[in-house]
């Protein structure tokens, strides 16, 4: 399993691959701007439940993200 930070750089790159601020990708999947930082930062790895709502906005497999 890749590390948070890793995991964190390929949050952050899909997100600005689509032009979406933090804010508005907190909304969508419905956590705080705040949680998004520190998933993109690596300080934390979003529940399970968040992992396949992240994947699925950006049409990605959870493990493309998290584990590979």
């Amino acid at each position: 399993m890749p590390d948070s930070k890793t995991i964190g750089k390929r949050i952050k790159k899909l997100r600005e691959s689509k032009n979406m601020s933090q804010e508005i990708l907190a909304s969508v999947i419905n956590v705080s701007p705040s949680t998004i930082s520190m998933y993109e930062t690596g300080e934390r790895i979003p529940r399970d439940e968040t992992k396949i709502k992240i994947a699925k906005l950006f049409n990605v497999s959870v493990s493309s993200i998290f584990f590979e």
